[in-house]
């Protein structure tokens, strides 16, 4: 009776373990998107923090363009205006020049898209980001929010 109550009790305190590590991986995933995601008309997503930002595509130009092989990012310290490409997203349906909504210059750039451009459509608004920029002031007019662009989107699509 012993080694099984030892033995629940191992396990028991296994599935704990590993049920607070995967809260504290929910908490600490959380807690690095307090800021809110803008997006543009053209379908780029900006998480705009400070004076910096990080940008993507949104989820639905992900399936607009269907499964990307191929994205050019622009190297790091690259400077870009408002409404400029800065990048190229290649799938099978097209290639899509990606503009920014934001001005400021490249302080990172997301290398794993090199060898894994298909995170553009797993995980488009999280994994899948293309570029940092600083020296970014603030959120430029014409930018919606969650709400606006799901709206947009669903008038787009009709």
């Amino acid at each position: 009776f012993f080694s099984i109550s030892s033995s629940f009790s191992n396990m028991f305190s296994r599935v704990v373990q590993c049920s607070l590590r995967s809260q504290a991986r929910m908490i600490s995933f959380t807690a690095t998107r307090l800021a809110p995601v803008y997006y543009a008309k053209s379908h780029e997503w900006v998480d705009i923090e400070g004076d910096k930002a990080t940008l993507g595509i949104s989820d639905f130009a992900q399936k607009e363009l269907g499964d990307v092989v191929y994205v050019d990012l622009p190297e790091v310290g690259t400077q870009f205006t408002a409404g400029s490409a800065f990048a190229a997203v290649e799938s099978v349906k097209a290639t899509d020049e990606i503009y920014t909504p934001v001005a400021g210059t490249v302080e990172e750039v997301n290398t794993t898209l090199g060898d894994e451009p298909e995170l553009v459509n797993k995980e488009p608004e999280s994994g899948g980001w293309m570029i940092k920029l600083s020296g970014v002031s603030g959120v430029p007019e014409g930018l919606m929010d969650k709400d606006a662009y799901a709206k947009f989107c669903e008038e787009e699509a009709h």
